[in-house]
């Protein structure tokens, strides 16, 4: 995945995150970022893939986010791997 797609991806999912009441405060949480960050963030790509990291965490979220917004389920954990900060893991 080229970084544009992954950016627009985590764009998305921070904007959806945004507008999710339970999940925001526990992604600032994990982040140790403020509400008033976001928007300053949107366009750092090692957040964005802080923002993908923490979606990752949870098979329930992935599928949330992407049934709103037609994207194929790997496609997050895609992303997380185009941008700044990743580490592929190999379990072999």
């Amino acid at each position: 995945m080229i970084p544009e797609r992954a950016e627009h991806i985590a764009i998305l999912a921070l904007g959806w995150l945004a507008t999710n009441e339970e999940l925001l405060p526990l992604f600032l949480g994990s982040s140790g970022a403020a509400a008033e960050d976001i928007r300053a963030q949107a366009e750092n790509p090692a957040f964005l893939g802080s923002v993908l990291e923490f979606l990752t965490m949870d098979d329930v979220w992935v599928v949330a986010f992407c049934d709103m917004n037609t994207l194929k389920y790997e496609e997050p954990l895609m992303a997380r791997y185009a941008l700044p900060g990743a580490q592929v893991v190999h379990w072999t």
